[in-house]
């Protein structure tokens, strides 16, 4: 109850700042003769990077960066139920700090970030859908919260070499010419706050990354096409909890990744065209029993790829990324105890389809994961298909419609095809 009560109040709050903004933002207008164009929503953030403090702040070394996103989904069709919490609000909340120790205390190089989220509701997947993938990746359950990253960073050899330590998050962090890399990054489908809501479309759902915990990456770029990152971190981590109780605890088990690739970028007769090729590979001692209960085995191993590409630019102006692009995702499990034995996803963006909206973004991809012959389902797969169209109302405020077909819901035959609505809200402050 408490936490209901904790997101009306923020949503409340929210409403009653941007109405409280728009109101002084027109007064000064009026005051000072101006047009009709309002400063409110050329903004990049909601409070004009903190009324300013926020550029003080980063002259000191010390960046803030306060997130909220927020979701009403429905399951109109099919599923588990159409009746029982079959329409549910869920949100979060992330805040960012990152300490330039350069700039701080004249170190070279160092920098240290921390990562909370918060967030309300466990949306409807559980009760409503069943999906294997989660319709809803942003739903993360009661939870106040959560310090999910805080690492130091040190970066070395003129910024081609980084090296984290700390309590890590392994599925992303990194940048080769502008795209996410290492670990299973991908321009145009990584981002549950902004992209795609379904899981499928925000990580590959066969690698088996740990929580997040104590770890170790080290990322490489000798040139800027080309990369190389490897990650150590504790296998059996509680995102809940800091780290130490199950790093250095009882039997030590590490989950292990490595990932390479290039970004080259094709001449076209607008520009370049950005891509980015991820290949990868993973590696889980832990012991796992086997599906089809004959023991237990040991080293679990997986391979992966995670692909994107821009095929066409609309316009020849530097930095305009208008146009179509391309993406897709492949994974490899052990289906002697991994349940998803192998998954694919393929979708593509456009930006700036209709005239006049240059930063709306549509996004459209499809799904499917293969069960292993031993896992205890009535179908062989399940296949995701979603469709999103991001409305830029402001650069700190965009709202996404989103409609998803889920086909055998957690590859139950008895279970009938899901179609779900639903309307995203994200802000930055």
């Amino acid at each position: 109850m408490a936490m209901k009560v904790t997101a009306l109040s923020l949503m409340v709050l929210t409403v009653a700042t941007v109405a409280c903004l728009a109101v002084s933002a027109r007064a000064d207008e009026l005051a000072d003769g101006a047009a009709c164009s309002c400063s409110l929503f050329e903004r990049e953030t909601l409070t004009d990077n903190w009324f300013g403090l926020g550029e003080e702040l980063n002259n000191r070394g010390i960046a803030i960066g306060l997130f909220a996103t927020q979701v009403y989904q429905q399951n109109i069709h099919g599923g588990l139920s159409t009746h029982r919490r079959s329409g549910r609000y869920a949100g979060s909340y992330n805040l960012e700090l990152e300490f330039d120790l350069e700039t701080m205390l004249n170190l070279a190089g160092g920098s240290i970030t921390v990562e909370a989220e918060g967030s309300w509701s466990e949306g409807i997947d559980g009760p409503a859908v069943g999906s294997l993938f989660g319709v809803n990746d942003d739903a993360g359950g009661y939870r106040s919260m959560d310090v999910t990253q805080l690492y130091y960073e040190q970066s070395l050899l003129e910024g081609a070499l980084r090296i984290r330590i700390g309590k890590l998050n392994l599925t992303g962090g990194f940048e080769c010419r502008g795209c996410p890399v290492a670990f299973d990054g991908n321009t145009f489908a990584n981002n549950e706050t902004t992209q795609f809501l379904n899981g499928a479309f925000v990580n590959n759902p066969t690698i088996g990354f740990p929580e997040e915990g104590l770890g170790v990456v080290a990322y490489f770029q000798p040139s800027d096409c080309c990369y190389i990152a490897a990650g150590i971190a504790d296998a059996q981590a509680d995102a809940r909890e800091c780290g130490f109780a199950t790093t250095f605890n009882g039997d030590h088990y590490f989950f292990y990744v490595l990932e390479t690739g290039l970004a080259p970028q094709f001449p076209s007769a607008r520009g370049p065209l950005q891509g980015t090729y991820r290949v990868g590979l993973w590696y889980d001692p832990q012991p796992k029993d086997n599906l089809d209960g004959s023991g237990s085995e040991s080293d679990d191993l997986g391979f992966y790829l995670s692909l994107c590409q821009l095929i066409w630019l609309e316009n020849d102006a530097p930095q305009d990324t208008q146009g179509l692009a391309l993406f897709a995702r492949y994974g490899l499990a052990d289906d002697k105890v991994n349940e998803l034995h192998y998954f694919y996803s393929l979708g593509c963006q456009y930006q700036g389809l209709l005239p006049c909206r240059d930063n709306d973004v549509l996004g459209l991809a499809v799904a499917q994961g293969r069960l292993s012959s031993d896992a205890s389902a009535t179908a062989s797969r399940e296949t995701a298909i979603e469709l999103y169209y991001n409305i830029q109302i402001a650069p700190w405020l965009s709202l996404t419609p989103s409609l998803q077909y889920i086909a055998n819901p957690g590859a139950d035959q008895s279970t009938d095809d899901a179609t779900l609505l639903a309307l995203r809200a994200q802000m930055a402050f």
